[in-house]
């Protein structure tokens, strides 16, 4: 089970939203003054990714971890996945949950997320942290490789054909290619588990996640990062693996240019999900700029 893997001090609880059951994870003090966070998942991730960020991290603050609508323990309803849908379940759970403006922490698409909510909803936000932030939901033709997109074109073609998308399913989500695909984008092989495969495997088996699985891969890309950085105003801090192959460091060093506020950190070694491959090093990084929040350093007070 999921749950078994969650520190000790932290509550799994669940959230109804839109007649939806939501997953969410919490730890640390109720009554505090330190803005809570919230940790944010990628594409078929899930709030136990976050397991060995969230207690170290909820050390005098309130902190969660959110399971988005379709993956962990979520509800996976037939619906139309996109970044505005997960915006809006963020903006909602950060108002009827958390109840206080909230550092958001994502990595992937999970960082396009908290990017997207912070640029439109700045009220909602005390701070954001991108991980290895995806460029969209989707990859864009024109920002793949030549070779490539006929490749991802096929599959686009392949994933809307009923009985075909479904085999594909299946083929994808089998753990020897979870633990292939994530040997190949975790710089830090030794991170690949059998603990990290089965715990992204499980949610695969619930029902609804084939056609979850189809919905976002066959989706629009959505905004990109350079969109929404120049509308971010509240401090921000950029952390990338500089190993990642999906989301190469060389378009998150620009980021910069776009939001002179924001702090970034490059990860020699690591990949696309540099807090669960070396959460020791992320977790550092964190809780110094938590405490540069807290101290109004960052907001020039």
């Amino acid at each position: 089970m999921l749950a078994d893997l969650k520190p000790t001090s932290t509550v799994e609880s669940f959230w109804q939203w839109r007649a939806h059951r939501i997953c969410y994870w919490q730890a640390g003090p109720g009554d505090t003054d330190e803005a809570p966070v919230v940790l944010l998942h990628g594409f078929g991730g899930c709030v136990g990714h976050w397991r060995k960020n969230i207690g170290e991290l909820a050390t005098g603050r309130r902190v969660y971890a959110l399971d988005w609508l379709g993956f962990g323990a979520s509800d996976k309803p037939d619906v139309r996945y996109s970044i505005d849908l997960w915006q809006e379940q963020l903006i909602d759970f950060c108002e009827q949950v958390v109840g206080t403006p909230a550092v958001l922490v994502g990595n992937s698409i999970g960082a396009l997320v908290a990017l997207s909510t912070t640029a439109h909803r700045p009220e909602r936000v005390a701070a954001t942290a991108l991980l290895n932030c995806a460029g969209g939901l989707t990859h864009r033709p024109e920002e793949l490789p030549l070779l490539v997109r006929p490749i991802m074109g096929a599959m686009q073609v392949v994933l809307r054909i009923p009985g075909l998308a479904e085999r594909f399913f299946d083929y994808a989500r089998s753990k020897h290619n979870i633990r292939n695909t994530l040997r190949q984008v975790y710089g830090n092989g030794e991170a690949v588990s059998d603990e990290l495969v089965e715990m992204l495997y499980r949610p695969s088996t619930d029902p609804g996640a084939a056609k979850v699985f189809v919905s976002v891969l066959t989706a629009e890309a959505g905004p990109t990062p350079e969109e929404l950085l120049p509308l971010v105003r509240t401090p921000l801090l950029i952390l990338w693996g500089e190993k990642d192959p999906w989301t190469p460091i060389a378009r998150g060093r620009t980021f910069s240019d776009y939001a002179p506020q924001a702090r970034f950190v490059a990860l020699p070694g690591l990949g696309h999900c540099p807090h669960d491959e070396d959460a020791l090093r992320v977790n550092a990084i964190l809780k110094e700029w938590l405490a540069s929040i807290d101290s109004g350093a960052l907001r020039g007070e």
